[in-house]
C-alpha cells in the first residue's frame, strides 16, 4: 500500500470516489508532491483513476468494495441507473449486464472506461420538466447511495433511447427475456406516474399501449374492468 493510500484509509475518503479537491484538502501539500504522491498510488494499483480528477482506492486498499452505481453518481452527478442495468438490478432480465448505464441530465451521451469497474454510459433523454426523477428510488449500497429506475421506468427509458415502436408483447417477453409474470404485476400507478414524463411520441405510444395490454388482459381475467 502506497503512502497516499494510507493516509486515505485512515479518513472520511476511504469508503468514497473523490475528486482533486477533496485530496488537496486531505493531503495539504504543494501540487508537485501530490501529483508525485497520486502518480506513485496509481502506479502499484492502490489507487484508480475513474476519470480526470476523480478517484477511488484501489481493491487491495479498501475495506469494502464499492458498487458500480455509487461509481456511476459519482462520475456524473444528478444522473440515475436505468435501461437493462436497472433492469437486470430489479430482477427484471436474467442476462449479466456489462455496462452501468444511466440517464443523464446533459445533452451528449458521455462513456468511460475504468481499468477493474468496467464501462460507465450516461445518455440524455427528452424529458419533460420537473420529472427527471419520476419513478426512481434512492437504493442504499454499503455506505453509499445511488438512484436507481424502477422496473417501468427503466423500460420506458429503453424505449425512448431506442426509438422502439409497439409490437406486441413478443418483443419483451422473447426479445427482452422479461418473464410475463413481472409485466402483469404492474399496476394502473406505475403507467399513470409515467404519462407525463417523456417527450418521445414512440415511448409515450409504447407505455400506452402496454397499459392496455396489461390492464386490460388483467380486467378480462377478471370479469370486470381493472381498476387496480
Amino acid at each position: 500500500m502506497s503512502a497516499l493510500s494510507q493516509q486515505i484509509s485512515g479518513s472520511s475518503l476511504a469508503e468514497r470516489v473523490f475528486n482533486e479537491g477533496q485530496l488537496r484538502e486531505l493531503l495539504g501539500d504543494s501540487d508537485a508532491r501530490r501529483y508525485a504522491l497520486v502518480n506513485r498510488a496509481l502506479k502499484d494499483g492502490s489507487l484508480i483513476r475513474l476519470k480526470r480528477a476523480t478517484y477511488m482506492l484501489g481493491q487491495r486498499s479498501r475495506s469494502e468494495a464499492v458498487h458500480p452505481f455509487a461509481v456511476a453518481q459519482a462520475l456524473l452527478p444528478g444522473s440515475y441507473i436505468s435501461f437493462e442495468t436497472a433492469l437486470a438490478y430489479r430482477g427484471w432480465i436474467p442476462e449479466a449486464v456489462f455496462t452501468t448505464a444511466s440517464v443523464s441530465p446533459g445533452r451528449k451521451t458521455i462513456t468511460y472506461d475504468t481499468p477493474s469497474l468496467g464501462q460507465f454510459s450516461f445518455h440524455p433523454l427528452a424529458l419533460r420538466e420537473y420529472q427527471f426523477l419520476t419513478s426512481v428510488e434512492r437504493e442504499k449500497l454499503g455506505k453509499l447511495t445511488a438512484f436507481v429506475a424502477q422496473p417501468l421506468r427503466a423500460l420506458i427509458d429503453l424505449v425512448a433511447l431506442r426509438k422502439e415502436h409497439w409490437s406486441g408483447l413478443d418483443w419483451l417477453i422473447t426479445g427482452m427475456r422479461i418473464d410475463e409474470d413481472r409485466l402483469r404485476s404492474l399496476r394502473r400507478k406505475d403507467f399513470s406516474a409515467l404519462r407525463p414524463v417523456y417527450k418521445h411520441k414512440a415511448a409515450n405510444a409504447f407505455l400506452h399501449s402496454l397499459e392496455d395490454v396489461i390492464l386490460t388482459n388483467r380486467g378480462a381475467a377478471k370479469g370486470t374492468p381493472s381498476d387496480d
